[in-house]
């Protein structure tokens, strides 16, 4: 049956709806980046607790991904989506107005929670609207992943400008006019359908798997302070393993499971969230300190150390939309996968040679290129691979995995590398050189994380079986 202009035009508005929540998901974690240290002034943060700002919007945000993926299933990818753009609003209020480091740390767990029930619905929203075209799921999928890599450095740029001509609750603050805007135009921009998915949720799924995480990062970070072998930390670390131990039992033995594991069946799913784990883990340390690095070491403000990662961001858009389907068109899904985390762990090894007296064109620009070049390369496939393996009626579930994926990668990724950092001396404020050999290390740390991803994706990329390739869409068709 052939689609009216009207309805088709529609469908791409609505794709923009569904990358902008992307986009604004993705930039809540970096545009606090900035205001950290008015932050710090105003509310009393210790430098031991500050990281936190950052923490407890990305654990709430990947720890509640899987609830967020089976509430969508539940009861409707739409419903959800305008649900969690109220919640992220009220989150977003409450941070901006906290006068202390409590009303804070709540507010940025309940913007976490908001990200998380967007984040899982806006990918089901888009396999529903696009899923039976493999050439327009592969562009939307392609707009879609550029939207986050551009919500990170747009975090960091508006961070900046924010901070120097306003004051830092506005980075909060910028989240409401956009959440009203998404609430009022979701309803007659995206599709209701109602999911045929039945059961109930695991609620005690999701504390184990929030707690489990939040106790890993914490023993992480706290280790390099505390020392690896202290109580706290043994403590942390081990109450960390054993409730995502916990978790996996709850998930075998119950009967409508946060996380079937029976869904990891389903070919190339397991191996492209995977993939999507170790880019979370390079990626996002290699933006953490290189914004550091280009403040605290090169001594840019905080709007011109926003505008230099222009260039990378600008790289990853095109090279997800305009390169990545074509090279995925001509060697399908595994070969942009291993050469994508390749090519990030190259331009992270490159990044490692930063300098004390450097400068941006040489100890920057090349190096971020070529990560960012690595980057657009791998996640498309990834992406498309671990939202399409689920049947359709798991489709929130598979988004909200893949999702899980990539930002518990993101959060045990900086935690290790914020741990080797401050190992070679990036905790020496004022500095220059014990700052570079600490924000060096991290670099080199996050190549090899991107390596073994490479690594274990050319191991575990099986060829896909051809009773698989028959109910695969064909995502690798040319945009």
């Amino acid at each position: 049956m052939t689609t009216s202009p009207t309805p088709n035009r529609r469908r791409w508005w609505a794709l923009g709806l569904i990358a902008t929540a992307q986009f604004m998901v993705i930039m809540d974690t970096s545009i606090i980046g900035v205001a950290l240290p008015r932050m710090q002034e105003d509310l009393g943060f210790t430098p031991s607790t500050l990281s936190w700002v950052f923490n407890a919007y990305v654990i709430a945000f990947g720890g509640l991904l899987l609830l967020g993926g089976r509430l969508s299933d539940l009861f409707g990818a739409r419903r959800l989506f305008i649900a969690g753009w109220i919640v992220l609003l009220a989150g977003s209020f409450l941070a901006g107005a906290a006068g202390d480091v409590t009303i804070e740390l709540t507010g940025r767990v309940v913007q976490g929670a908001g990200a998380a029930l967007i984040a899982p619905s806006a990918l089901t929203l888009l396999m529903m609207l696009f899923g039976a075209n493999p050439r327009e799921l592969t562009k939307a999928l392609a707009l879609y992943g550029a939207a986050a890599p551009a919500g990170g450095t747009a975090g960091v740029f508006l961070g900046g400008l924010i901070t120097q001509y306003a004051s830092w609750p506005w980075v909060f603050y910028i989240n409401i006019p956009i959440a009203i805007l998404a609430v009022l135009v979701a309803r007659p921009l995206l599709p209701g359908g109602s999911s045929g998915a039945r059961g109930s949720v695991d609620l005690f799924g999701a504390l184990t798997a929030t707690l489990g995480l939040g106790a890993l990062v914490y023993g992480i970070v706290r280790a390099p302070e505390a020392g690896w072998a202290a109580t706290e930390t043994l403590l942390a670390i081990g109450g960390g393993v054993v409730l995502l131990a916990l978790f996996l039992v709850i998930q075998s033995r119950s009967r409508s499971p946060l996380m079937p594991l029976s869904i990891f069946r389903a070919p190339r799913l397991g191996a492209a969230n995977l993939a999507q784990f170790f880019l979370g883990g390079a990626w996002i340390p290699m933006w953490f300190f290189l914004n550091l690095y280009l403040q605290q070491v090169l001594g840019y403000s905080a709007f011109p150390s926003g505008a230099a990662l222009l260039p990378m961001t600008a790289l990853i858009m095109v090279g997800m939309i305009v390169l990545a389907p074509r090279v995925i068109a001509r060697f399908g899904m595994k070969t942009p996968i291993v050469a994508g985390l390749v090519l990030l762990a190259a331009g992270l090894g490159w990044l490692s040679l930063v300098r004390p007296d450097g400068n941006f064109l040489v100890d920057v620009l090349p190096g971020s290129l070529v990560a960012a070049l690595g980057m657009s390369l791998a996640f498309i496939p990834s992406l498309g691979t671990a939202i399409s393996a689920a049947r359709p009626e798991e489709g929130g579930l598979a988004s909200g995995i893949v999702n899980t994926s990539y930002q518990v990668g993101s959060a045990l990724g900086l935690a290790a590398m914020t741990a080797v950092a401050a190992s070679f001396g990036a905790e020496q404020l004022g500095d220059l050189a014990a700052l570079t050999d600490g924000y060096s290390a991290a670099f080199l740390g996050s190549a090899a994380v991107a390596l073994v991803g490479g690594l274990l994706a050319l191991a575990f990329f099986r060829r896909t079986p051809a009773s698989a390739q028959a109910a695969e869409p064909a995502l690798d068709a040319v945009a």
